[in-house]
């Protein structure tokens, strides 16, 4: 490998999540950390300037401590007192770590003077001052009050992510703070931070609002790039990570970016079964995974510290790239690669497909490394090949299907959707699309040349789900399952709640045979769920059948709270008891844009677009071949597969949208 100096660099910050220690020498570490951070240098100026300043975008070098610390700086100097001081991250797993952390340094009980807001759930009291939230939560917040009268300042932080949430939260950030001073309200103060970001586009958007940037990083990184291009980044990850294992003291940890959590559970198997057969006197190793529906507990054990002698390993999606610190990391291994989402109108398709990082991501993971202590990053890359990545990652907002956030503007009640105040904006293309589905799915119509939320929109927007789950749930009395329903929206909420040792591959399918549904994947799941149920949620059940308790437990969670919201609109909560048809035909009716059909040679095409897809390996229906099937979602790898697929009859397909599948069906005549 070669070394390529990295651009100056430095500084200090961790957001150790290792218990609530309260001891004087813990505290006064803790207010010496503070004190070395860079940007604690220019703090005095730093106020001065937000103080005066109705916007401001904030440019801090990784670990500057500009998202730890601004809130406190604000709050101590008396800015923004009056009402909540917001702080919006792209991810739950950040927005709870921040929050955690800075509710250590202020000395106070977390949900008390700090809070936080995530996708089901809520620690924050009327006491709450600092609110640390993810995007998507304030998004929602502002569907109830579109002024956000209850905040006195926002802070976007991570700004350069360009999630879809983040872009059409600037739109509506923006808005309150003019109408806020249109209606001689209580002004909202906007500040936008990151590291990295296109600087002109922000303050050119946010009416030429000043750059303020904090200078700083305590400590060099060193940047390795591989001489050769890599053809197997797994394999070259897998490498580096026992070539420095068996080279560094154990008790530098080791950071690795990978995809997805398929990857990431794959690489942990092996990385564990490499190291039994270590040579004695080789130091042990701890692996830990990192990805977002991973449960809270099970991402706070990469925070704690770790045993003597035993080196950590974190095997993280782009999770880990932003706002969290994991004590200890000393080397990044950057595999340059990410599963993003991008999505065709034209055809339709929303394809979950692995592509390379932008350069800005690139310096997000390397800065992982320089935290606490000088650090090493490794590219599985040469340096020729990161010259030609992208500058900043395409927004989200350009290569997604729209249908939430047309639903949610809507919901914000913009006067005109296609006419909304982006940052970037998404093609028109891609908007019409979206406004179709919503068609087709009952939830808008056409008034006097207006697009309009239907009684049956208004309702589905009330739910943190996507428009086709939320219209599932509300379908549901009609066919006698709400309960059926509810509990498999809450599974596909959670990602998977299945553990597949490869080891014992053959144990697992002897286990799984007694929850197989020859009617598809959610069946499946819900025979799980009901049988964990009947075991009061055993631990042990869940380890006898490779369930992930935990995962299971978060089920719980969302699954409360989709209650909640269904009895708050009158949502009948029966159930259908054994008649799983009455299931598959109520998920027919709301999921049938996700329809595809079995070809005479033996695969299948979508409905819509005549896509060739294919059912993935991980689907009990893969050696089936069913006529018509839904599916959740599309990953492209080799080939397209349709994941989580339910089997359904072509006539409930047609008794959904006629006019739709009168021209798509061929099983079915119109």
């Amino acid at each position: 490998m070669e070394s390529t100096p990295p651009p100056a660099k430095k500084f200090k910050t961790s957001l150790s999540l290792c218990g609530q220690r309260r001891d004087h020498a813990f505290t006064k570490e803790m207010e010496q950390q503070r004190r070395e951070l860079p940007i604690s240098r220019a703090r005095g100026k730093l106020i001065g300037q937000l103080r005066q300043l109705e916007t401001a975008i904030i440019i801090g070098e990784t670990g500057s401590g500009k998202t730890t610390q601004i809130p406190q700086y604000l709050y101590e100097a008396g800015i923004g007192r009056q009402g909540v001081i917001a702080i919006t991250q792209p991810r739950r797993v950040a927005a709870i770590s921040l929050a955690a952390r800075v509710a250590e340094e202020k000395k106070t009980e977390l949900g008390m003077l700090i809070g936080y807001t995530v996708r089901f759930e809520d620690l924050t009291s009327d006491k709450s001052k600092i609110k640390f939230l993810t995007d998507g939560m304030l998004l929602r917040e502002a569907i109830v009050d579109p002024l956000l009268r209850r905040y006195t300042v926002v802070i976007l932080d991570e700004a350069h992510e360009r999630t879809v949430h983040t872009d059409v939260l600037f739109g509506i950030v923006k808005a309150a703070q003019r109408k806020r001073k249109e209606l001689n309200k209580l002004s909202l103060k906007v500040i936008v931070m990151s590291a990295t970001m296109d600087v002109d586009l922000f303050s050119q958007y946010f009416n030429g609002a000043p750059v303020l940037y904090l200078e700083g990083r305590q400590h060099s990184i060193q940047i390795f790039y591989t001489k050769k291009p890599q053809s197997d980044y797994f394999h070259a990850s897998l490498v580096s990570i026992f070539q420095i294992h068996q080279e560094a003291p154990p008790s530098h940890n080791i950071l690795v970016f990978l995809t997805g959590q398929e990857e990431i559970e794959a690489m942990s198997r092996m990385c564990r079964d490499i190291a039994k057969h270590l040579p004695q006197g080789c130091a042990q190793m701890s692996v830990f995974p990192l990805y977002a529906s991973l449960p809270h507990l099970q991402q706070l054990r990469v925070f704690q510290l770790g045993q003597k002698n035993c080196r950590k390993v974190i095997l993280s999606t782009n999770i880990a790239e932003t706002s969290v610190t994991i004590p200890g990391i000393k080397y990044v291994v950057d595999t340059g690669m990410v599963k993003a989402k991008h999505y065709t109108p034209e055809s339709g398709l929303e394809v979950l497909a692995v592509q390379q990082v932008s350069k800005a991501q690139a310096w997000q993971r390397a800065g992982r490394a320089g935290r606490q202590h000088a650090g090493i990053c490794y590219r599985l890359y040469t340096e020729e090949e990161f010259e030609k990545f992208l500058n900043m990652t395409v927004p989200e907002i350009q290569r997604c299907n729209l249908a939430s956030v047309m639903l949610q503007l809507l919901a914000l009640r913009i006067p005109n959707i296609l006419t909304f105040d982006f940052i970037s904006k998404p093609s028109p293309d891609a908007v019409r699309a979206a406004i179709e589905q919503l068609e087709l799915l009952g939830a808008v119509e056409h008034k006097n040349n207006q697009i309009t939320l239907t009684p049956m929109g208004k309702k589905m927007a009330a739910f943190p789900l996507e428009p086709r789950f939320s219209k599932t749930l509300l379908l549901s009395p009609a066919f006698h399952c709400t309960e059926e329903v509810m509990t498999i929206v809450s599974m596909l909420s959670v990602d998977s709640i299945l553990y597949n040792p490869h080891a014992r591959r053959d144990e697992v399918h002897c286990v799984r045979k007694k929850f197989i549904s020859s009617e598809g994947d959610h069946m499946t799941l819900l025979n799980i769920y009901q049988a964990f149920k009947h075991v009061g949620g055993h631990k042990e059940w869940c380890r006898e059948n490779f369930v992930n308790s935990r995962n299971m437990a978060m089920v719980a969670e969302v699954r409360s709270q989709l209650h909640e919201i269904c009895a708050k609109f009158g949502v009948r909560l029966v159930s259908s008891r054994s008649d799983t048809g009455n299931i598959r035909r109520c998920l027919a009716h709301a999921l049938f844009l996700n329809a595809a059909e079995l070809q005479p040679d033996g695969t299948y095409a979508t409905l819509d677009t005549r896509q060739h897809v294919a059912i993935h390996p991980s689907s009990v229906l893969f050696h089936c071949k069913p006529s018509y099937v839904l599916y959740n979602a599309l990953l492209h790898t080799s080939k397209c597969y349709m994941r989580d697929l339910c089997v359904v009859d072509a006539e409930w397909l047609y008794e959904a949208a006629p006019e739709y599948f009168g021209r798509k069906l061929k099983g079915v005549k119109s």
